[in-house]
């Protein structure tokens, strides 16, 4: 029930009947002025501005209650042009092989674990290009013949992951990084040891060190606004439970979210949803007319075996067939 009984916009004007939306669309607009994303310029000559929307996104904990309601202005990012309006564009995330391991390390040394979360993370990263995009709706008395020189990144612009990795990264030089995954970040000292995963805009301190661990967040807190969100215990989608005997790490939601997406809520459960003799193979059945929705299900299918290898088998299986996959595929 937590689950269907708020549903997210998907238009402006939608947004626009509920107080809870608008009150967050009016803080971010604020969070963007304040930072200097942009400047309102009249648009230069033989420039097309690449256009914005707003996302509206609804966070909820583990047990599917609502924890805040997210509106993001994003630009579209799918209109810039490679060598005009961005360069380079890579940026790394941390590994989730990086991700099991430090927390079994964490686990078997009894470490302290805890979560932090950088507001409006991209806002950080400095842009070197001129990317000029259109007024954005809610931002009032500006002409159509003025548009945004953008100073900051947006969500969605090609470059703004690497531009906000590069900001994090370069602060934390002191610390040490990881050949294996650049996204660890690791300091050790005579009595302490501390690590840092980074993942976008989700952090995670593992350290034997709880007087390290607030120097570390003292220290992020004066250059980014962040959301101390404690004790680690739900992080890209795994749900982490503390005891006196280790950790346990379980994609209960995340699960819950997949079955019900794919609308089998109802269905009856099966320890063994394929049969282990069945082979697939390219057949003569009808191809899928759109093959989106199969790929999107078969990738979190694969990030689902993070906590269920059981279904590893038929997940490679299924994985086999994403360039032309069918109606028996699916």
């Amino acid at each position: 029930m937590s689950l269907s009984s708020e549903h997210e916009p998907t238009t402006y004007p939608e947004a626009t009947t509920k107080p809870c939306w608008q009150e967050d669309m009016n803080a971010e607009i604020d969070a963007l002025v304040s930072n200097y994303t942009w400047d309102i310029v009249p648009t230069p000559p033989n420039v097309r501005p690449i256009g914005c929307k707003w996302v509206y996104k609804i966070n909820r904990g583990p047990d599917g209650n609502i924890e805040r309601y997210k509106a993001r202005l994003v630009a579209k990012g799918y209109s810039q042009v490679e060598g005009i309006d961005y360069l380079e564009i890579f940026s790394p995330v941390v590994k989730m092989t990086t991700i099991r391991f430090v927390l079994a390390i964490a686990s078997i040394n009894k470490w302290h674990l805890h979560q932090l979360d950088v507001s409006n993370a991209f806002l950080y990263g400095d842009l070197k290009e001129d990317v000029y995009m259109t007024i954005p709706q809610g931002l009032h008395g500006y002409s159509s013949s003025q548009c945004c020189k953008l100073n900051k990144s947006l969500y969605d612009l090609k470059q703004a992951s690497r531009q906000w990795f590069a900001k994090l990264s370069t602060l934390l030089l002191s610390f040490g990084q990881a050949h294996a995954d650049y996204s660890l970040f690791t300091k050790a000292t005579s009595s302490s040891f501390t690590g840092l995963l980074v993942y976008v805009d989700d952090i995670v301190l593992a350290s034997n060190s709880l007087d390290e661990i607030d120097h570390l967040k003292s220290s992020l807190r004066s250059h980014f606004h962040i959301r101390d969100l404690g004790k680690l215990k739900y992080f890209l989608g795994i749900e982490v439970a503390h005891s006196s005997t280790g950790i346990s790490l379980c994609q209960r939601k995340y699960c819950l979210d997949l079955i019900s997406d794919a609308s089998l809520l109802n269905s009856k459960s099966s320890s063994t949803p394929m049969d282990p003799s069945l082979r697939l193979h390219h057949d003569s059945s009808a191809s899928l007319e759109d093959p989106l929705p199969y790929r999107r299900l078969v990738g979190r299918l694969i990030y689902l075996t993070t906590k269920r290898p059981d279904i590893a088998f038929a997940t490679q299986q299924l994985s086999q067939f994403m360039a032309a996959p069918t109606h028996s595929h699916f």
